[in-house]
């Protein structure tokens, strides 16, 4: 078995509880809520940080600094030979190439993987990276393996609102307008490295049967309809009791 530390940042979705359970070290994402800094789940629960955004804070969110990373993987280095982070996809921030940048410096012992995921594939992609270890893999071939298997996910993810989208810059606010006029709630999707328009549903429930056909035709097409290959997860925002109703709704 490879002494081989594994670390993602909190993207991931990852609980703390489950992180420390696994021996896999979570960076914290850092946000500036009115002009002060939080941490995500350090000094900013997830329930605190939907409860400012329905108080309409000025949000904007950031990346761990050079020194987050670089003191993270120094002490990981003590007791362990290499490392191996798993940032959050380069296409959604810059924060993958500047993890790159500064494992230049460590001869080859940090190894920063670029395999284009975000949330609940990258979880996943943490538990592959661990089961790799127990494999006896180094940190170079558990890189090149997951960087390698990064196109197979996908990723749904239905709006309730456009509102967050207008704010945020990604539509123009006439769009917005009409958007909200009609009732429209986006389907989006995550296939590599970048977050695109997928389907305009009118309902809760039409959105819902988009992204099930939409695995499906994943599931046939892209996957090789196996069930033993395939993970199915979900991810929410504040409403556990609606996710888990979907949920059983997919299965």
């Amino acid at each position: 078995m490879s002494n081989i530390a594994i670390a993602t940042d909190s993207n991931s979705g990852m609980s703390l509880q489950t992180a420390k359970s696994l021996g896999i070290s979570v960076v914290p994402m850092p946000f500036m809520i009115n002009d002060n800094e939080y941490f995500e789940n350090v000094n900013l629960t997830q329930e605190e940080f939907y409860k400012l955004l329905a108080e309409n804070a000025n949000i904007c969110t950031s990346q761990p600094t050079p020194d987050t990373l670089c003191n993270l993987w120094d002490e990981l280095l003590k007791d362990h030979d290499e490392v191996v982070y798993i940032p959050m996809s380069s296409g959604l921030s810059g924060s993958c190439q500047s993890a790159t940048v500064l494992a230049g410096e460590y001869d080859g012992r940090v190894q920063v993987v670029d395999n284009k995921r975000i949330s609940v594939t990258l979880e996943q992609s943490c538990y592959d990276a661990l089961n790799l270890a127990k494999s006896g893999k180094s940190a170079l071939e558990i890189k090149n393996i997951l960087e390698e298997d990064g196109a197979n996910s996908s990723i749904y993810i239905m709006l309730d609102t456009l509102y967050y989208l207008k704010k945020g810059g990604r539509i123009t606010p006439a769009a917005a307008a009409i958007g909200n006029l009609l009732k429209i709630k986006p389907v989006l999707q995550i296939q590599g490295d970048k977050l695109d328009a997928f389907a305009k549903a009118r309902t809760v429930s039409q959105g819902k049967n988009i992204m099930i056909n939409a695995i499906k035709a994943d599931i046939e097409k892209r996957f090789g309809n196996n069930p033993d290959d395939i993970f199915y997860m979900m991810a929410y925002t504040y409403d556990e009791e609606a996710s888990n109703q979907f949920m059983e709704e997919a299965k």
